[in-house]
């Protein structure tokens, strides 16, 4: 049976045991003051005299009243099946338009939604929700969507390049191999990283990962002291300071994520003279990683773009130190595989402002 009609048999379930009911409190509270047989009164016994009355027993009066009950619950019984019908079709006429709303985004448009009319209860309720949830697919689907374009035509890229200078190595053997291997390692190695940053975002995403106790204050540390060589070679000088701030996560990941702060940083800066500052900071229930860099004056407009896959500061060039473009985006990753929070924000002088919130470590117990 339908839910429907589960609900117009329950109502009128109901109404038949309300009616029973009634007819038990007439037998118990009223027919029992009636007399068992009936009752014959001469004329003689009425005062003022006059005919004789009769009184009817209690059998005489079921017998009339009966029938009547009999009707009354058949009444009732048509009466809660076709209301109960009614009544039960408005009240699952939401779940309808949810059920419909569910079966537009199976086959694969996600841009339908509800928008259920009325008070806030709880179908309402329910079709917000749903409602927020088809908005995230559809930006989750649109992002995907991107990434898979972007991703192969990155790696399309190197292997192009490789096939090409093979194809020209064969048609045209160089005296000399040795540039052409030079040039097909570099392009591999292009490849290498490209594959190893997509396996890190992915694991990120699928937060397959073990958690335990680390102090963000000494990764920020470790990964100023293993990019000095690269800011010092392009003329930025870096700064570290702040507090112990004691997180819980995947220590490999949060290192990877400042590691990769810091680069972007170093890589995205001045010509020369440039800066880069990493502060650590513990606050009421997280801590927090900021990292600021000098450089160009930012568009605010394009800021929130460059957790975007395959985004490579102001422009999608290529360069030496310019990495693959997955810098930021393995950062907001790693960031929300930790249930924290990524903010970019440009510097009014020129130069990014990344701010990471994380949860703070519960303090330790000594036993």
């Amino acid at each position: 049976m339908s839910v429907r009609l589960r609900l117009a048999l329950s109502y009128a379930a109901f109404l038949m045991v309300a009616g029973a009911l009634l007819i038990a409190v007439v037998w118990v509270f009223l027919l029992r003051y009636v007399p068992e047989q009936a009752v014959t009164v001469s004329g003689d016994a009425v005062p003022g005299g006059g005919p004789g009355l009769f009184i009817p027993g209690r059998s005489d009066l079921w017998r009339a009243f009966a029938p009547k009950a009999a009707l009354a619950l058949g009444f009732l019984l048509l009466f809660g099946l076709a209301g109960g019908w009614l009544l039960a079709g408005r009240m699952l006429a939401p779940l309808q338009r949810i059920t419909e709303a569910s079966r537009t985004a199976g086959s694969g448009s996600l841009s339908h939604r509800i928008a259920l009319p009325g008070r806030q209860d709880e179908f309402r309720e329910l079709a917000d929700a749903f409602d927020v949830m088809l908005d995230r697919l559809e930006v989750h689907v649109a992002q995907q969507r991107r990434f898979a374009a972007n991703a192969s035509h990155e790696l399309r890229t190197p292997l192009a390049t490789s096939q090409a200078l093979l194809d020209v190595a064969r048609q045209d053997p160089p005296d000399d191999p040795r540039e052409l291997v030079d040039r097909l390692h570099a392009v591999n190695a292009r490849a290498i990283d490209l594959t190893e940053e997509l396996l890190l975002l992915s694991r990120a995403d699928q937060r397959s990962f073990l958690r335990e106790r680390v102090d963000l204050s000494l990764l920020a540390e470790e990964a100023t002291e293993t990019l000095l060589a690269s800011a010092e070679r392009r003329g930025v000088s870096l700064e570290t300071s702040g507090d112990v701030t004691p997180a819980v996560g995947s220590r490999a990941l949060l290192l990877q994520m400042i590691t990769n702060l810091v680069h972007n940083a170093i890589v995205h800066n001045l010509p020369s003279g440039g800066a880069v500052q990493v502060r650590t900071a513990a606050l009421k229930g997280s801590v927090v990683v900021t990292v600021e860099n000098t450089g160009e004056v930012l568009d605010p407009e394009r800021v929130p773009t460059f957790t975007e896959p395959f985004q490579r500061g102001t422009a999608r060039v290529h360069g030496d130190q310019a990495g693959v473009g997955l810098g930021l985006a393995i950062v907001e990753s790693i960031v929300r595989a930790h249930d924290g929070h990524l903010a970019l924000s440009p510097r009014a002088d020129g130069g990014l402002r990344v701010v990471v919130r994380l949860p703070a470590a519960p303090p330790r117990t000594d036993r």
